[in-house]
């Protein structure tokens, strides 16, 4: 495709604070490249805000390859914008064209507080992890990586599911802001290994348990999380997530 430029205008949500009620403001940018990464387009306006003595717009970016999940807006009603399997700052602007609105907002969800602007505290997903998303080793010398063998189909399960980036898109995108997608990710890719047995039942019981005190909605598996995510992550996780689970709890009843 052809190199172009374009004009647009933005709608982005603005807020103060997590106390704050927020509001749109809408503004305009000028001879954008098709080229450009959205975030670098954000960059651009940013700049241009700060020349004029005006805030500029707070949003979360780290490492800019699709690999770290920071980058996380709800752009024209999808989390991440329109390319299917794409993070925000991977998505590229020759996704619009010359004279379009682009809306841009932050996740929606209780258990996702607004922090200012695009920014949300995501510190719930780090407590579900915490609460069993880890396999504990004894230390010493790194064990020899064929000393435990693994089937492929497993190890291939067990990677795709590890693939997860917690960017919250899942949530975002869900109508009950169920984490589910992201728990049974991080449930998953650890059940399916050797190494995560030990700690296999505490795992799901403590994760899912955490979860529901972080104020996360429930799963009605309307798949909205798979269709956003941008690893493209398998809802057949959280079939795997609530067979451990009943399979954890039924072993605890008895």
């Amino acid at each position: 495709m052809d190199h172009y430029t374009m004009n647009l205008t933005l709608k982005v949500w603005k807020q103060k604070s997590k106390s704050d009620r927020g509001h749109f403001e809408t503004y305009q940018v000028k001879d954008i490249s098709s080229e450009m990464s959205f975030l670098e387009m954000f960059d651009v306006l940013n700049e241009k805000l700060i020349e004029e003595n005006r805030e500029p717009i707070a949003f979360d970016h780290d490492c800019r390859e699709g690999i770290c999940g920071m980058c996380s807006m709800y752009i024209n009603g999808r989390p991440h914008g329109p390319w299917h399997g794409t993070t925000t700052c991977q998505l590229h602007m020759r996704a619009f064209k010359d004279g379009d609105t682009i809306v841009v907002e932050p996740w929606r969800a209780n258990a996702f507080p607004v922090v200012k602007d695009l920014i949300v505290d995501r510190h719930a997903f780090d407590r579900i992890i915490q609460a069993g998303g880890y396999i504990s080793v004894n230390t010493g010398n790194a064990v020899d990586g064929n000393a435990i063998p693994v089937e492929k189909e497993k190890a291939d399960q067990s990677f795709a599911a590890a693939a997860c980036i917690g960017c919250g898109a899942c949530v975002a995108a869900c109508k009950n802001s169920s984490a589910m997608l992201f728990v049974s990710a991080k449930v998953a890719h650890l059940a399916l290994l050797p190494q995560g047995a030990p700690e296999k039942k505490s795992r799901v019981l403590n994760m899912i348990e955490q979860m529901d005190k972080e104020g996360f909605g429930s799963c009605t598996m309307t798949e909205a999380c798979e269709a956003v995510c941008p690893k493209e992550i398998s809802v057949d996780n959280i079939a795997r997530l609530n067979k451990e689970y009943l399979s954890a709890a039924g072993s605890i009843d008895k």
